[in-house]
């Protein structure tokens, strides 16, 4: 069961967050800080204390826009810890998300929070790929002491200085355009990407991310709407996270009781309740 954390300086948002969160069975404690300051403290003690001490921290439920350290710098801070709580970024503001996903937030929840929408951001944190991802220790922070503590403001900076932003989708088809393109807004610039291009789409909470050969693109659409529009061109659901393009995979390999794709360079996990159809789908498309 999940010990979580909520993070926000509105005192009335922040108790709502908490009252749905303890009334949700798979948490097993849910606690509040009103600032960035606050909640970097008691996870700098959580984690001194060691995965399974007194006042653990599992996943930091975190609001953006607070005053003095934002959501955004909080979790650039963590990113420097050893092992740093999993993140979920609850909001009222749309436009951060690929900020967001790109400092490896499990979700991105919109306000005003709705039970439902809550829900799925728990059964996500819990899903155990997502939990091992927690478990792993970092990379960037193989420098942190044992208590996995932060740089400091230096480390605020230095992530403004190389956060790299990518594109966000502000739709799913403009006027005039041909159904085969998806219009995409880079730096105040409408480029069109043919659909043919992307190889497979990843699941980002209420967003996904279409994956291309030369890149990635974030688009305010869920993968359903995607599955559903995107069947007649091939693109099928392969995991609750993951639609591919059909004529992309590379490999189908079965392991065990397990089943992947390869999809250029990206190996990707087929849930048992898709393998089959799947199997069957690249049949017929390699006999034709």
């Amino acid at each position: 069961m999940l010990r979580v954390l909520a993070v926000d300086d509105e005192k009335p948002a922040l108790g709502e967050l908490l009252y749905l969160l303890r009334s949700d069975p798979r948490v097993r404690s849910a606690d509040g800080a009103n600032d960035a300051t606050e909640a970097l403290r008691r996870i700098s003690r959580a984690l001194g204390a060691g995965p399974d001490g007194e006042g653990g921290i599992d996943v930091v439920f975190l609001d953006i826009h607070m005053a003095g350290l934002t959501g955004l710098d909080m979790a650039r801070l963590l990113s420097e810890f050893t092992r740093p709580p999993l993140i979920v970024f609850v909001t009222a503001h749309e436009g951060f998300a690929v900020q967001a996903f790109d400092l490896k937030a499990v979700d991105y929840v919109l306000k005003p929070v709705r039970r439902e929408r809550l829900a799925e951001a728990v059964r996500r944190v819990c899903d155990p790929a997502i939990a091992a991802r927690g478990a792993r220790r970092s990379p960037a922070a193989a420098g942190s002491g044992p208590a996995g503590g932060a740089r400091g403001a230096s480390a605020v900076t230095a992530a403004h200085r190389t956060g790299a932003a990518g594109p966000l989708v502000t739709g799913f088809t403009a006027p005039g355009a041909a159904p085969e393109q998806i219009p995409v807004e880079l730096g105040g610039v409408t480029r069109l990407i043919p659909i043919d291009e992307i190889t497979y789409v990843e699941a980002q909470g209420d967003y996904a991310r279409l994956h291309t050969p030369g890149g990635s693109h974030l688009v305010r659409i869920p993968l359903s709407t995607l599955e559903d529009r995107w069947a007649s061109r091939g693109f099928v659901r392969i995991h609750r996270s993951h639609l591919v393009a059909l004529g992309r995979i590379d490999e189908l390999r079965l392991d065990g009781g397990s089943t992947t794709v390869r999809v250029g360079a990206a190996e990707l996990a087929v849930s048992r309740r898709h393998a089959r159809q799947l199997r069957d789908l690249l049949m017929r498309h390699a006999q034709r």
